[in-house]
């Protein structure tokens, strides 16, 4: 099943890839794969290819369309990505606080968001996604936060 979140959201996880200064090439390959599979448009490809190439920042990104479960799963994957290569700097944390404000999420939620995301990048290999698997790793990690609708 290919990643429901839009553009918008992906976006947001590319400003987070280059917080630390770089954005590692992998995860520019993935985040494209993803908007490719997700069925994005030419114009919003060109413009998930564009934050691969050059700095995003979070402040450029949209948040408004976002729905609740958007913001919440764009949340936990902007932190799994943070913690992809085993090292949180601080501008990276920095990104997920300015993120975390900008979609507007209590601080609880984010608590919950983030721990649904280490849980997941926790398993041991074979119960885990992929490092790059989006779209695994969102139906792992909205199993784990349940109806985020409700809230």
């Amino acid at each position: 099943m290919p990643l429901s979140l839009p553009k918008d959201a992906l976006l947001a996880l590319a400003a987070v890839g280059w917080s630390d200064g770089t954005l590692d090439p992998d995860e520019g390959r993935a985040l494209l794969r993803t908007a490719k599979e997700a069925g994005l448009d030419a114009g919003e490809l060109a413009e998930i290819e564009q934050a691969t190439r050059a700095k995003l920042t979070i402040p450029e990104i949209s948040t408004i369309t976002l729905t609740r479960k958007d913001r919440v799963l764009c949340y936990a994957l902007a932190t799994w990505l943070a913690r992809l290569d085993g090292v949180v700097t601080a501008e990276e944390r920095a990104s997920l606080v300015l993120l975390g404000d900008r979609l507007g999420l209590p601080d609880g939620v984010r608590t919950r968001a983030s721990a649904a995301a280490f849980e997941v990048a926790s398993q041991p290999a074979g119960d885990r996604p992929d490092r790059y698997d989006f779209a695994a790793l969102e139906a792992r990690i909205l199993a784990k936060l349940g109806d985020l609708e409700a809230e």
